[in-house]
This record gives structure tokens, sequence and C-alpha cells, in this order.
């Protein structure tokens, strides 16, 4: 159900639009102007379900370092309510918290073996993420910086953002392919994991946002599940095939626009866009960069005439993108097929829609 309008009963949405907002803060007896955190800030969600039925949270850590999501306010949604605890796992919170009186922490349950890869996937990827954020966070200013053989920063929070995602994606019992690891041997037409652990250390270095965690699921070339998540602001794209692809839990799809992303200004050359592209914007994050085509801040991505990217920069994003109703095609128009290889570099250009990728694909060309 798409964010603006009321919900059915039974079902339950993040709420954005005014009309569920409204409903919402009168079930909960709160003001509207109080929920206003809950459309704007990625730490609070407002859930509402059925008539009489909504819970304000928000993520935060305990005095032991324990990610949970608290309940601010709550009518007829208790902390165990499925919504409730699904979002907690796209949170990575390890419990939910009630209000003081109520039912005290309710731990949340990660999906178990007799659930399907992809949701096991989604839930890790996930709880990954937030491990990485408490450690980068802790890692900030420590060890020697490095530059990389291709010439990209390597800092200290590198490796503990590997370390503290390897350790959550590795019980998958999949393989794992890491930016800050060697390869591993992939069976191609086997499910893997690629991880970018922080994509955009230049800008993390810089302290200018946005840096990001990236995980895609592929099998047999496809994306089919991806989890990124901007570190700087906690906004989280998640994605999965056959399933959708949300944006802090409200459905998201590519639109039409006149802003095209790209992963790097012009080498003393002008950028090939469309003829309805007006912006080119730059953020230094291609995992972020991705997910923006996918939910429409802008309507396409490309790197066809730059040096090219790596599999573990886009896979996260690239998963989003497809099960947003998006598309991604090599610059002969195919489509993108990704291989177990964290050393290549692919060329490609992401849009909602095959002919908007053809436009800019002839206009690369023209140039």
């Amino acid at each position: 159900m798409g964010s603006g309008g009321a919900a059915a009963e039974g079902v339950v949405v993040a709420a954005t639009g005014g009309e569920v907002l409204q409903r919402a803060a009168a079930d909960l007896a709160l003001a509207p102007a109080a929920l206003a955190p809950a459309v704007s800030d990625p730490a609070y969600r407002l859930l509402a379900g059925g008539p009489g039925e909504a819970v304000l949270l928000r993520r935060q850590w305990t005095v032991e370092g324990t990610p949970e999501a608290v309940v601010l306010a709550s009518a007829g949604m208790e902390p165990d309510h499925p919504a409730v605890l699904a979002t907690a796992v796209g949170w990575g919170c390890d419990r939910v918290r009630d209000r003081p009186g109520g039912r005290g922490v309710v731990p949340v349950a990660l999906p178990g073996p007799a659930d399907s890869l992809v949701e096991r996937f989604l839930a890790a990827a996930a709880l990954a993420a937030t491990r990485v954020e408490t450690a980068v966070a802790l890692a900030r200013g420590t060890g020697e910086d490095r530059v990389k053989a291709d010439g990209s920063p390597s800092l200290a929070a590198d490796e503990a953002a590997h370390t503290a995602a390897a350790g959550v994606l590795g019980a998958l019992d999949v393989p794992v392919l890491s930016e800050e690891r060697l390869d591993v041997a992939v069976d191609p037409e086997a499910p893997w994991i690629v991880l970018d652990p922080l994509d955009g250390t230049g800008n993390f270095r810089a302290g200018l946002p946005p840096w990001a965690f990236s995980a895609g699921l592929v099998h047999a070339g496809r994306p089919v599940a991806g989890v990124v998540v901007d570190l700087s602001s906690g906004r989280r794209w998640i994605g999965a095939e056959g399933v959708g692809a949300r944006r802090d839990d409200v459905p998201i799809s590519p639109r039409a626009g006149t802003t095209v992303v790209v992963p790097s200004a012009p080498g003393g050359s002008a950028v090939g866009v469309p003829s309805t592209a007006r912006r080119i914007r730059v953020t230094g994050c291609t995992a972020v960069e991705i997910c923006l085509v996918a939910d429409g801040s802008a309507v396409a991505w490309h790197d066809l005439d730059r040096s090219g990217t790596h599999v573990h920069d886009v896979a996260g994003g690239l998963a989003v993108l497809a099960a947003a109703g998006g598309v991604a095609l090599t610059a002969d128009g195919g489509p993108l097929r990704l291989s177990p290889d964290t050393e290549a570099k692919i060329r490609f250009v992401a849009a909602g829609t095959v002919d908007l990728a053809g436009e800019l694909i002839a206009a690369v060309e023209r140039r």
C-alpha cells in the first residue's frame, strides 16, 4: 500500500500521508505536530493499522550498547505486534521496549532455517548494518590512513566495518565477498553475498555525507535482495525480488524527473545525460546513488563514460532498484549480469524504465 492513503483494516503501514497522520494522532491522543519527526526522521516510525490501531516507535541504544525499538505511544498495538517486531528487525534491533508499566522488554527473533534465504538475508543485513553503524563510529580517528592501489582511501573504519558485518552475514552459510577481502571461490549460478561495509570512505573521512553500508544477495547473476543504509542519516533502503522495495518502511518506485546522478565529476569533459535532465549530482557514495533512482529522488544514474565501478558498490542498490521496478542495462542495451569478482570494473545505466535507460545510452554515444 502506498504511503498516502488510509490503511485498510488489518493492514499496517508506515504513516507519512496527512490523512493517516491525523487519524494516528487521534488514536494516540497526541497533537499531529508531535508526530512530525516520524515523517522525516529515520530514527522514528509511526505505524497505523485499522481503526484505533497506531504506535509510535523510536530507535535507540541502551547504556550497555544494545539497539532497541522503544514504544513511545501506542493504541491497540502491543510491543509483540507482528508489525512492531518487523520494524525492529528492519532497524537491526535486538529487542522492543514497552513504555513504563507496560510489557517490559520483548526480544526480537530473527528468521530461522525454515525461512527462505531472502528473508534470512534481509534480517541479517539489517542487523549487520546496525553493527557497522556502531563500529565505524568507534573507529573514527583511530589507526593509520592508507591509500589502496586504485587510489581510494582505506581507514581503520573500513576494517572495523568489515569485521562487524561479516560476523553477522557469515552465519548464513553463503559465500560472502567483500571489498575488504580477497575474493573466495563462488559458483556464479549459486547464491552469494557481496558486501561493501563502508561505501563512501572518502566522505566518511571528510565528514561529508553520505557514507553507507551495502549488501546484496545475488543468484545466477541477478541481485535478488539488497539492504543499503545511509549511516550518516539513518535512512534505510530494502528490496527483494517479488516483494518490492521500501525506504524507511514506505514503498518506493522510480519516477520521472530531471536529476541524474553520476559517480564522479567529469574529467575534462561533459556528462552524457538524457535531453530531459536539468541537474547533475555527485554524492561520492554509489550505493546511495542507485537507491536514489529506486526511490524516485533521481531519474537515472550511469558510469558509461567513467572508469567503471565494482560489484560490491552496486549490488545492494541494484537489488533495491530491481525490486522497485527499475532497470540496469549495459552499454549495448542488454541486462546487467553480476559476477563474483570484486576487482572487475563494470559500466551500466540505472533508470526507471528501459526507454529512459536507452535514451541515456544514446546520449552518451552521441558525445
